[in-house]
């Protein structure tokens, strides 16, 4: 054959350097169900963005306007339930003349309304108010101030509940008991006063000696605890209300729709019992529902 008759190889190109990089797919077969989502913030509707600010208020650090509201709502409250002795105070020695024991059967009875407004409204509010006040403190400092406070309640009005018995029984003539509103609903806030305290002192001071095993049982206590307390402290102001206007129809007669000093001064006395139930009842339900920040350091605290 002749050379000339064959084709002659074709000149083939240089290589090039090899890549290491393997070659990349086009960008619209690119495998993305093996990616991860990229990163997106939720949009969240604008009341669920105010709940939340809330919530962080509440379990964060105050504001300006908490802490406001709490002064406000702490000095109200502690002029009134201070206030409101010093008025009955104020009246019984001004213009009933003062105290006496047996010897003296009408002065007696103005230890009633004395001692009464200062167990059942000035120590149990202030027992009941500890819970507004004391919430940077440990549980149990305040569970101890708020029995010390109803203790000290107990001989006031076990010695007032005394003083209007004999006052009645030793007058001439006797005068007759348990007849009228007034002290029916003294009776039934001394029985709900009464069991609030004993349930109390049991449930959440002696029930802490076996704390794990009761704590079920105390947190679910807690609620009607707090509820029958605010029930028991409202009784006690229509207790008093009654018990005032009662009185002031009785001392004053006819001279009581002419409003004289005296009549002035127990209407006094009873708004600001109104203005405590009011207040207190205020500052409890705003307690349950903003908390002051604190540190735990003993699991056992709460």
């Amino acid at each position: 054959m002749d050379s000339s008759s064959v084709a002659p190889v074709p000149e083939l190109a240089p290589i090039a350097e090899f890549d290491k990089t393997p070659p990349t797919p086009p960008h619209d077969e690119l495998p993305m169900d093996d990616l991860p989502p990229p990163p997106s913030a939720p949009v969240l509707p604008d009341d669920e963005k105010k709940s939340e600010q809330r919530n962080y208020e509440e379990e964060g650090e105050w504001g300006c306007g908490s802490w406001f509201e709490y002064a406000l709502v702490v000095t109200l409250a502690s002029v009134l339930l201070v206030g409101s002795l010093a008025l009955t105070l104020f009246w019984v020695l001004y213009y009933r003349e003062g105290f006496s024991w047996n010897e003296n059967p009408k002065l007696q009875f103005n230890l009633h309304p004395v001692l009464m407004v200062a167990g059942f409204i000035t120590f149990s509010g202030f027992s009941i108010l500890l819970y507004r006040i004391c919430r940077c403190c440990r549980r149990l400092y305040v569970k101890l101030f708020h029995t010390i406070f109803h203790a000290l309640a107990v001989p006031c009005v076990v010695v007032g509940f005394l003083a209007v018995l004999d006052s009645h029984n030793l007058a001439t003539p006797p005068i007759p008991n348990f007849y009228s509103l007034h002290s029916w609903l003294g009776f039934i806030t001394m029985g709900l006063f009464a069991i609030q305290f004993v349930v109390g002192f049991f449930s959440f001071l002696v029930l802490l000696c076996c704390d794990s095993a009761t704590a079920s049982f105390r947190a679910a206590l807690v609620p009607i605890h707090a509820a029958f307390g605010l029930t028991t402290l409202m009784l006690a102001i229509a207790t008093c209300l009654t018990g005032l206007t009662e009185k002031a129809v009785f001392t004053l007669g006819d001279k009581y729709p002419n409003l004289p000093e005296e009549g002035i001064v127990i209407n006094a006395l009873g708004v600001s019992l109104i203005a405590i139930g009011i207040v207190v009842t205020v500052a409890v339900r705003r307690a349950s529902r903003q908390r002051c920040p604190r540190v735990r350091t003993d699991p056992s605290a709460s």
